[in-house]
């Protein structure tokens, strides 16, 4: 009895056993079935969504990529008010343009202005000197303090100049850096020339012709004024010469004082 209640036990724990390993293999077969079924129907729906993929929703995905690369090239169109705006910055710049382009051009006419007056700005003084304005003897010294005789009028008279021996044609030049301000015939000194020098001083001489200058030109010292002409009647005895006087703001002064 005891041995077939063993055998009877020994039978439903092996007959246990197999439930239980047959139970876990149907678990594992249906795991495996269940994951290919899934494999196999995300495959299915990924192809159908890949087959009915919309022509017109692809076509509006490529027009919005060209809209986007045309709108990187091609500017926005221009409103009315931006033409307006544009238009007023144009006229802006080119108002302010012209108005450059006058200022320069009235500064350089200033500067052409400057350079050929105060640009040729004139300074003499006694410590300065001046060279003689020909050679010669000097036959009439300069006299304001006493009288002087002149032979052709056969008379004593005060002498605001120097009157230089010379013959007709000698050269006749400049005593200092200048600019010419008068030219005129007078019947004592003949055709007579007015140099400025500067700081109040001028230069006048008499007796000329042929001059190489005009007024208002600039001379500098050692040019050639002119020449010597024939005599006035009132020098006709002293002969050719050449009258010479220095001015000090419209008074005369002696010349010899200057000279080097």
């Amino acid at each position: 009895m005891k041995k077939k209640g063993f055998l009877r036990q020994k039978q439903y724990v092996i007959a246990g056993t197999l439930v239980i390993i047959a139970a876990i293999g149907t678990t594992v077969l249906y795991s495996n079935k269940q994951e290919k079924e899934r494999e196999q129907l995300e495959a299915e729906l990924a192809e159908e969504m890949n087959q009915q993929s919309d022509p017109e929703e692809l076509a509006a995905v490529e027009d919005t990529e060209q809209s986007a690369e045309a709108s990187a090239v091609i500017p926005p169109k221009e409103t009315e008010e931006d033409s307006t705006q544009t238009a007023e910055v144009a006229q802006e710049t080119e108002t302010t343009e012209m108005t450059e382009n006058t200022e320069t051009a009235a500064e350089d006419a200033q500067t052409v202005e400057e350079t050929a007056g105060t640009g040729q700005a004139l300074h003499f003084s006694a410590e300065d000197g001046l060279m003689w304005p020909m050679e010669g003897n000097v036959t009439i010294n300069y006299s304001m303090d006493s009288t002087v005789y002149f032979p052709t009028l056969d008379q004593y008279k005060y002498n605001p100049a120097i009157i230089i021996e010379g013959d007709v044609n000698d050269k006749v030049y400049c005593v200092a850096k200048g600019q010419v301000t008068g030219i005129e015939n007078d019947e004592v000194t003949g055709c007579t020339v007015t140099v400025d020098l500067g700081d109040g001083y001028s230069a006048i001489y008499g007796q000329l012709k042929e001059l190489n200058f005009a007024e208002g030109d600039y001379v500098e010292a050692g040019h050639v004024l002119g020449y010597i002409g024939e005599p006035t009647k009132y020098f006709s005895v002293e002969g050719s010469n050449l009258y010479f006087e220095l001015q000090k703001d419209g008074t005369p002064i002696d010349p010899i004082d200057f000279f080097e």
